[in-house]
């Protein structure tokens, strides 16, 4: 019997179900595909960047043309750039302990049924998601502050978002209750319980929204674009933008700032549009990757409540 049952296992695995194999092989051919087309324009604008400007102009597809970092020494160097990545460093770092404070705290509090007028300040919150004034009505109410040309401009209005109070919120009350009750029985006060029992809890979705939260800073300039004159409250990116639009004027001063007796060097338009994207993401490309694992367990404890 166990000679039988040895020769139907035999015959069972070499009985390959070929329709299996070519939806497995299709499967892996599809997305290694879809990783290549993500990944490749990124990998592209990174080897442009170090390339020799004029080698690069005859075509880049796998490796640096030549090598040079000559781009980015002239990017670094552009006037107002340090003062720029000082704020955009600034509004980011504050910015983002700003909403994640806010907004959790905030959270917290639509989880008290003791709270007054819960459910209507909850449901105004949630109205934000899906109406919006529009822009000239933002526009008078940030002046109306004194937002303009204010440092407060970049951190204020994002105090508060309606899709991290929701992630945060729905976390919260997949919480066991009879931590906070310990705590209450101990004379805690609801400040208290927040910061040091839920708030350390919630870690997992805090990292989620200081993600969110530190992303958009990081990128956003259209505030800063409409409401700030003031050059010293610039951020990295609005600068780099207007030299990105400046790039052909750009490459043709450094190309004369460069000409040394019969050594010509030049920076090509191409080039430093590839530098100065490269200088914008490289920030959120390495630090994405350090935060994910809590990003990816925040939103699905987040998302649904356990």
């Amino acid at each position: 019997m166990n000679t039988n049952a040895s020769a139907g296992a035999v015959r069972r695995r070499r009985a390959i179900d070929w329709k299996d194999v070519a939806f497995d092989a299709l499967n892996y051919f599809f997305l290694i595909l879809l990783i290549v087309v993500t990944i490749y324009p990124f990998y592209y604008i990174f080897i442009y960047s170090i390339s020799d400007s004029i080698e690069a102009q005859k075509g880049v597809y796998l490796w640096p043309a030549g090598f040079s970092l000559e781009a980015y020494q002239t990017t670094i160097q552009l006037p107002g750039i340090a003062d720029s990545a000082f704020v955009s460093l600034s509004r980011t770092v504050v910015g983002t302990i700003i909403t994640v404070f806010c907004c959790s705290f905030f959270a917290y509090l639509m989880t008290k049924d003791e709270m007054p007028l819960r459910k209507y300040v909850y449901r105004f919150v949630l109205i934000t998601m899906y109406f919006n004034a529009g822009f000239i009505p933002w526009y008078l109410t940030m002046k109306a502050y004194g937002l303009q040309n204010n440092f407060l401009l970049y951190v204020i209005p994002t105090a508060l978002s309606a899709f991290n109070v929701i992630l945060i919120k729905t976390f919260i009350e997949a919480l066991p209750s009879s931590l906070e009750e310990s705590a209450k029985i101990d004379g805690a006060g609801y400040f208290k319980i927040f910061t040091s029992v839920i708030f350390p809890l919630s870690m997992p979705i805090i990292a989620t929204i200081a993600v969110f939260s530190a992303v958009g800073q990081w990128n956003t300039w259209f505030d800063n674009f409409f409401l700030v004159e003031n050059p010293k409250l610039q951020t990295l990116q609005l600068v780099l933008y207007n030299f990105l639009n400046q790039s052909s004027n750009l490459s043709n001063m450094t190309t004369e700032q460069l000409n040394r007796g019969d050594l010509v060097r030049s920076l090509t338009p191409q080039s430093i549009r590839m530098t100065i994207t490269m200088l914008v993401t490289l920030p959120i490309v390495l630090v994405y990757p350090l935060l994910q694992r809590y990003f990816v367990k925040g939103i699905m404890l987040g998302a649904v409540k356990g």
